[in-house]
């Protein structure tokens, strides 16, 4: 990446320096998982090399474009939306372009050309390159539309730009894809196959954050722990082909160590892991380096055997358990995170007693949950019947969710009385005399600000709770700074 793009923080602020023959402005707007907003890191970056620098004010930009989620009906009505307001500003400035990015450019190819007269092109996850190509396009007066998947496409040749960073924490890409076929997710269909980035371009992408002062890396991945990069070059001692790709492989926890080893002063975090491919090894590397977060996102989607079945997950309640339980063995001060669907298609009430049942076991300490949105194109779409009426949906939705913040009182109460690591990210939004960060196990955690400032680690006495958040006093600087 050229190097007169710099990154300097003022206050909570990250200021991106610009390139003065870049003449063009870009607007770019991100909806969704985290996977999102680093591929438009990605695509910020390819136009900062092509003539665009970044606006944080749509009315003046040239392009924008906004990078769209499918994962529910919801999300796609807020793209809507969205659409509706660029049109409104694109009757004013005629020369603005609009652009459709991601998942929902991906499931819907042409219609958005079609229906959304604003639309000017529209990029699929793995076509990011092909922008410039595009534009030339749409600059000589044709639709220009990118969607076709590819089976190799990382990005890991490009460096990022960091948009809308705090300055001390920032998302790295390790895999794109899944090989999963949930009947309820779009994302296959979006994404495509999983692949594998190679790990030195991964490595090298954390130096240059810490280089330039990032204290914590999210590796990311639509199912990180199923990471596998075959490398190394044939060797002739080697009887096969296949004896040479075991002997040359990087697994998921071999990577997750080469980080740890390497940046022994960064905070790792990595997301998403799905039960079936989560090993103890990776669980025996967490506890083996403290700057390895201790916190693990592991979606379970409903607690009922038969439903488990019907959207094709690869694990029964009884091994989600037992995963849960080696977890809390070998990490005994891990927080445990879940994503829960409500009415899934022929969900009966004893089905949704299961997934209270198993939360009241498990007490999670957070989770994302959501109603039962059909996908046009997935198997559930195709072929299950949406039938569980809407209210209910919504009754049992409420239930899971009042049961998640009774659970995460309790898990953090647990922390009350314990001196916990936070990494300072801001100043809180309820008082500008305190800080706000994250402790190692994902919690915000708020404290006064004394002499600390962002970026630092700060030992802090848990004295007080919410549901959401921890509140405490600051004892002095960890030995991460």
């Amino acid at each position: 990446m050229d190097k007169t793009i710099e990154e300097s923080k003022q206050g909570n602020t990250l200021v991106l320096d610009t390139k003065s023959e870049n003449t063009k402005k870009l607007f770019i707007e991100s909806y969704g998982c985290a996977m999102n907003f680093s591929d438009s890191e990605i695509v910020a970056s390819i136009l900062f090399e092509n003539g665009y620098n970044t606006t944080q004010i749509l009315e003046e930009a040239d392009l924008v474009l906004v990078n769209t989620c499918s994962i529910r009906d919801k999300a796609e009505q807020t793209i809507r939306k969205r659409l509706e307001k660029y049109n409104a500003v694109k009757r004013i400035n005629s020369k603005m372009k609009v652009g459709v990015l991601g998942c929902m450019a991906e499931r819907l190819k042409t219609k958005f050309l079609e229906e959304e007269k604003i639309v000017d092109l529209v990029v699929g996850p793995d076509a990011y390159k092909d922008l410039p190509n595009l534009l030339k396009e749409v600059e000589e007066g044709n639709d220009a539309i990118n969607v076709i998947l590819s089976k190799d496409e990382t990005y890991g040749d490009i460096a990022p730009v960091r948009l809308n960073s705090n300055g001390v924490s920032a998302f790295v890409s390790i895999t794109r894809g899944c090989d999963n076929m949930c009947t309820f997710c779009v994302v296959p269909f979006t994404r495509g196959r999983e692949r594998s980035r190679e790990p030195q371009s991964i490595l090298s992408e954390i130096q240059d954050l810490w280089d330039r002062n990032y204290k914590e890396i999210t590796l990311l991945g639509q199912n990180v722990d199923s990471y596998l990069w075959y490398g190394g070059g044939l060797k002739k001692d080697f009887v096969s082909a296949s004896e040479m790709q075991k002997a040359t492989a990087v697994s998921f926890d071999q990577l997750l160590e080469m980080v740890a080893k390497g940046f022994p002063k960064m905070r790792i975090r990595f997301s998403t892991s799905n039960p079936q491919d989560m090993y103890k090894s990776v669980l025996h590397i967490i506890a083996k380096y403290g700057n390895i977060c201790k916190h693990i996102h592991l979606p379970v989607q409903s607690g009922s055997n038969r439903i488990l079945k019907e959207m094709n997950r690869l694990h029964t309640r009884e091994e989600y358990l037992d995963l849960i339980k080696t977890i809390r063995a070998i990490l005994p001060n891990c927080s445990i995170t879940q994503d829960m669907i409500a009415g899934f298609p022929t969900e009966t009430e004893a089905d949704h007693q299961d997934t209270l049942q198993l939360m009241e076991e498990i007490k999670y300490n957070f989770g994302y949950m959501y109603s039962y949105s059909e996908r046009p194109g997935t198997l559930a779409g195709r072929k299950m019947e949406d039938d569980v009426p809407e209210a209910i949906k919504l009754r049992r939705l409420q239930e899971i969710v009042d049961a998640q913040q009774s659970h995460s009182w309790y898990r953090n109460g647990e922390f009350v009385g314990q001196t916990l690591e936070v990494l300072v990210e801001k100043i809180s939004k309820k008082s500008k005399n305190e800080f706000s960060g994250k402790s190692s196990q994902n919690i915000a955690v708020v404290f006064p600000k004394e002499n600390y400032k962002i970026g630092d680690f700060v030992n802090v006495l848990i004295e007080n709770c919410t549901s959401g958040t921890l509140i405490g006093t600051a004892v002095g600087l960890s030995e991460m700074n």
